[in-house]
Formats: C-alpha cells, structure tokens, sequence
C-alpha cells in the first residue's frame, strides 16, 4: 500500500483569468461556459482596469483540467477576449 498525498485532480482548485474588451457581454460569456455544464463557480472576480479592459476571475473546483483547458481554448477564439488562461492554486 502506497501513501498518495496528491489531491485527486477534481479536487483541486483551478483559476481561470480572462482579460477581455469591457463591452456588455464579455462577463456572460465567460460563465455561460460553466452554465453550460452545470457547475457552479466557487468565486468570479470581475474588474475594470484602464484602457476599457475587463479582468475576469473564476475559480473552479471539481473540474478536470483537461475539461478547463478546452473552456480556455475555446473562449480564447471569441473576439471580445483577448487572452484566457489557468492555473491550478
């Protein structure tokens, strides 16, 4: 018997940072790609900064990075964001 003391991957917390245009529905389709899965974010972040740019956090627990890479791909081919990446915390 072997002692594992990493944490099961969908336990993890992982953070999604989006940089987006701040126009209206920038916000809504970062979190409609959770809707969509039915999963509720444990935190969302959303922040003005200069320049009309919108910092967006989420942060996710119970989600395979493999599956949070693919949100990251695809909301990184949305015109109104400008970059979307993840970590793990």
């Amino acid at each position: 018997m072997t002692a594992d003391n990493s944490a099961s991957p969908t336990s993890a917390l992982l953070r999604l940072r989006v940089t987006a245009e701040a126009d209206l529905g920038a916000l809504s389709r970062v979190l409609e790609r959770f809707q969509n899965l039915n999963v509720i974010p444990r935190r969302v972040v959303a922040e003005m900064g200069s320049g009309d740019v919108l910092h967006i956090q989420v942060d996710i627990v119970g989600m395979a990075e493999e599956r949070l890479s693919l949100i990251t791909a695809k909301l990184n081919q949305s015109l109104s964001i400008r970059d979307a990446h993840w970590h793990a915390v």
